[in-house]
């Protein structure tokens, strides 16, 4: 039972993911969001406040709303999104709230030889996924009920930047870009905002990966996807960064969430119509 008194504040509510997770909440629980971009629809929405992660403070916005829960989905540039969220720490110590961090398969992406799980020791090559352990290490010094961690692998869906990219691609004719050694798990929005809704509810904590609970070839996946968006034969860019398989998949062993909320890469494939 979903409980509507529950006030929950997303950051970077206007944000393709942050967007998604707002409207799977907003019928259910007093949710609240944040906008940064020119997009008009938010301006009059008394539940959306402005917020610049550069310019202004995040204790403002949480000082108005009061939230017990927080969504922390932000992009954008990094050392603002350590001091929000070193800010959001701070409110988390003094209040009775929780935070659920949005954070990546890519605080793994130094181990390339299998796949990861939840207690995994995270080590990254990139700077994105090294911004992602920095603020998972702030977390995981609060007691665990005070926090999720959600690691995301690849997000797809009909609307997601990913296939919003490979249609483009295709209309112009232009290379979609495929790697060929590289396996992983997937999701799409409708099943991470159905996972996060559950976690929220259930007011569960700890660390999350939320993915298909197997894996695929990227360039297999992406085939079957372009399949599933329409008749056509684009052009495919097949990229090796290393010629051995590599993984890039978040995949859970202590933290398995409800059969009717687990799925499988197939079902992120076949959710790709063209619309």
């Amino acid at each position: 039972m979903d409980d509507g008194s529950k006030k929950i504040l997303i950051l970077g509510a206007s944000g393709f993911l942050g967007n998604a997770i707002y409207k799977e909440l907003c019928n259910y629980f007093d949710t609240y969001g944040t906008y940064n971009s020119a997009r008009r629809s938010f301006e009059g929405n008394q539940q959306f406040f402005k917020y610049d992660m550069e310019e202004d403070d995040v204790h403002e916005i949480l000082n108005k709303v009061r939230p017990q829960v927080i969504v922390s989905a932000v992009r954008g540039n990094f050392a603002a999104q350590i001091l929000a969220h070193q800010h959001l720490v701070e409110y988390l110590k003094e209040n009775e709230c929780r935070l659920y961090f949005l954070s990546s398969a890519n605080v793994f992406d130094a181990y390339r030889k299998y796949p990861s799980y939840e207690h995994d020791k995270t080590l990254s090559e990139s700077v994105y996924g090294r911004l992602k352990i920095k603020i998972e290490n702030m977390l995981l010094r609060l007691p665990q009920k005070k926090m999720g961690i959600l690691r995301i692998p690849m997000v797809f869906g009909n609307s997601s930047p990913r296939v919003k990219d490979i249609k483009k691609n295709i209309w112009d004719n232009a290379p979609v870009e495929v790697f060929p050694n590289l396996v992983l798990n997937v999701t799409n929005d409708d099943k991470l905002t159905q996972q996060i809704h559950y976690l929220i509810n259930r007011d569960k904590t700890g660390i999350f990966h939320l993915g298909s609970n197997d894996l695929v070839h990227h360039e297999d996946f992406m085939k079957e996807v372009v399949e599933r968006i329409g008749e056509f034969s684009p052009i495919y860019k097949r990229v090796f960064t290393t010629n051995e398989e590599r993984y890039l998949a978040v995949l859970p062993k202590d933290n398995k969430l409800p059969k009717n909320l687990q799925y499988g890469y197939q079902e992120i494939i076949d959710h790709h119509v063209m619309r």
